[in-house]
């Protein structure tokens, strides 16, 4: 079992990756926002998940454990394939789905390419529950320091293993919990995305 890929990536076209780790490639399915946080050459590191069929073996990379654990968790559900479970997380972070479930919005389900009214319905059922950890905090509460954002921890690890020193991707989070109102209720991809913009293109500080 693949847990998890440190490594190069020596390729990446759309949701596919390919991570090189010691002189041997790793063909990685991620969502598409995923994919545009990686560079050819870069450094990533990658949650994994590893499906395995008869006639093939397939690896799913998430950027954090939240995701990686919503992911198995759809696919819990009966009628959701792996392939379905990254499309949800494709178009919603954790905290989105998890809300979604909380508020039995089966019609958020629905807009994912390949789940209709039936499996939608059935995810806010079977999942019903199960997702409280990852539910977004209230609008409004304060969102203080990224030390006690949720996702602060796991956004800080994805930027590293983009190849940001430590200390400039904590300042990053720092700065978008610290200036960004709507931060206390952004999910990992939402927070990595805004941590992303306020760093210079070429990599600062690495």
């Amino acid at each position: 079992m693949i847990a998890s890929l440190r490594g190069t990536c020596i390729d990446v076209a759309g949701s596919a990756v390919v991570v090189e780790v010691g002189g041997v490639g790793y063909a990685v399915t991620v969502t598409p926002a995923h994919a545009l946080t990686m560079r050819h050459g870069a450094e990533v590191f990658l949650r994994t998940a590893m499906i395995v069929r008869e006639d093939e073996h397939l690896l799913f990379g998430f950027e954090s454990n939240e995701a990686l654990q919503v992911f198995d968790l759809l696919r819990s559900v009966s009628g959701v394939g792996p392939k379905s479970a990254l499309g949800v997380l494709a178009h919603m972070d954790p905290a989105q789905i998890a809300n979604a479930v909380a508020s039995e919005d089966d019609a958020a389900f629905r807009k994912v390419s390949g789940i209709g009214p039936k499996t939608a319905k059935l995810i806010t059922v079977a999942l019903s529950g199960k997702l409280v950890a990852f539910e977004q905090a209230p609008t409004g509460v304060a969102s203080g320091t990224a030390a006690t954002h949720p996702a602060a921890v796991d956004v800080v690890s994805a930027l590293v293993g983009l190849g940001w020193r430590e200390d400039a991707a904590q300042s990053a989070v720092d700065a978008v919990v610290a200036d960004d109102p709507a931060a206390a209720a952004m999910g990992t991809q939402a927070l990595l995305r805004a941590a992303l913009g306020t760093l210079r293109p070429a990599g600062a500080g690495r």
